[in-house]
């Protein structure tokens, strides 16, 4: 089920309640969850004969606030149920007093039924649209342009002038530690760590250091110090690899969440050309 926005505040309320009861749950889980029998959504209290279901308390347990969300949902199961119960009675009041013809409140359920359809339009387009194969094909084509993708392990030096930078070459020649030297005199946070900068792509530095790091060979560092915008850099590369690709199972969910916003995008693009739309400024006049 779809709860609308004023459902969901008065459940919000509702909650706001229940808070003390929820904030009494005890800190390990019950070691049974709620009986559900042989239903698979079993009615959990009826109001005046009206149904509140396994799926409602289910519902109304995602808008909870994080700390109470990720609790398993038998520590949550009775102030949701109470929560649930307290919403119809609030909403059976509300209309023996009338307030279901207040234009307050229509107006209101006339901007959560759009809001509403709006969802279950866009939430049928990403079904029929985005389908499983579409998003591999998305992974198999990006997997494509990572593989073979060349990275470098390397330390360097960085000082301030060329003439510090060629007497440290100087001192490497003469055969000196790159790490100590690194400690010594670099000027970049990675001194501590005698220079160390992982393992990176072309892309991941200025272009005058990548062209220098990788033209080395393992082993080797630049007896010619490379100029950038930060100084003076002697580089060693100690290693090179294949930049391994990531699984499609570590990047599934965030693939089908860029192409589902691919999909609502197109979707509402769509709409916007096949409608007669007239936008006024905030005051009502023509823009």
């Amino acid at each position: 089920m779809t709860y609308s926005f004023a459902r969901m505040a008065a459940l919000m309320f509702s909650l706001s309640l229940a808070a003390p009861a929820l904030a009494q749950a005890p800190t390990q889980a019950p070691a049974q969850a709620p009986q559900t029998g042989a239903a698979t959504d079993p009615v959990v209290a009826k109001v005046d004969g009206a149904e509140i279901k396994l799926s409602d308390v289910e519902e109304a347990r995602t808008m909870l606030p994080d700390q109470y969300r990720s609790l398993p949902l038998p520590m949550v199961f009775d102030p949701l149920v109470d929560a649930l119960i307290d919403m119809k009675l609030s909403a059976t009041a509300a209309r023996k007093q009338g307030l279901l013809e207040t234009d307050e409140v229509k107006r209101s359920l006339k901007q959560t039924e759009d809001r509403v359809l709006q969802q279950a339009l866009m939430r049928r387009e990403i079904d029929k649209t985005l389908t499983e194969e579409k998003v591999k094909a998305r992974y198999d084509e990006l997997a494509a342009g990572m593989e073979g993708q060349e990275q470098v392990k390397a330390r360097h030096i960085l000082v301030k002038t060329k003439d510090e930078a060629d007497a440290v070459v100087k001192d490497l020649k003469a055969g000196g530690d790159f790490q100590k030297l690194a400690r010594e005199r670099s000027q970049d946070p990675s001194a501590g760590s005698g220079g160390d900068l992982g393992y990176f792509s072309r892309e991941e530095m200025v272009q005058p250091f990548s062209e220098a790091a990788f033209a080395l060979q393992p082993g080797s560092y630049t007896e010619t110090p490379v100029e950038t915008q930060f100084g003076w850099h002697v580089i060693m590369v100690e290693d090179k690899r294949a930049d391994a690709v990531e699984s499609f199972e570590s990047v599934r969910d965030q693939l089908r969440e860029e192409m589902t916003r691919e999909v609502v995008a197109s979707a509402m693009k769509d709409l916007r050309a096949q409608a007669d739309i007239k936008r006024f400024a905030i005051d009502g006049s023509p823009m």
